[in-house]
């Protein structure tokens, strides 16, 4: 459970599970403010609040996309230790049906259960996901908004 934990929790590695992104914060504390940037710091795709810190059994946040002008809302990372592993429950609150928000996570939650799995049972994702991170990195500078440039993100406190 706390090689889980690490892993939706750190901050001084990409978190290849979430797509590869890093997270940025103050501390592992309610209200502190949440980033998920380009290893390189130049873009950040998600913004929020850390609204609950239970370790090593429950991650919860606001985040909303930095490209979409959708609302914030509410993720979830429930673990549960059980026979052989842990279970691992992602939940997505108050995402507004039919935004991009609503359709980039109904794909994402799986990816990102698939891909911490592969990770903590091989040491990394598997060969087809490295390669559409390695091809997500080369073509970043180019599809990422600008609005999306981390200097527009800074770690100020974060409402949502």
């Amino acid at each position: 459970i706390d090689d889980v934990w690490r892993e939706i929790t750190k901050t001084d590695e990409p978190q290849l599970a979430m797509f590869g992104a890093q997270m940025h914060r103050i501390t592992l504390d309610a209200g502190s403010p949440i980033r998920m940037r380009t290893p390189d710091g130049a873009y950040t795709s998600v913004v929020g609040e850390i609204l609950e810190v239970d370790p090593p059994v429950r991650f919860s946040h606001t985040m909303k996309f930095t490209g979409y002008d959708d609302p914030y809302c509410r993720v979830t990372y429930d673990l549960r230790e059980i026979e052989g592993g842990v279970e691992f429950t992602l939940t997505s609150e108050g995402v507004p049906a039919g935004t991009k928000t609503h359709k980039a996570m109904a794909r994402g939650g799986d990816f990102i259960a698939k891909t911490l799995k592969q990770i903590l049972e091989r040491g990394r994702p598997a060969l087809a996901t490295r390669a559409i991170y390695r091809m997500m990195a080369l073509a970043t500078p180019f599809i990422t908004p600008k609005r999306s440039r981390s200097e527009l993100w800074p770690m100020e406190a974060t409402r949502g």
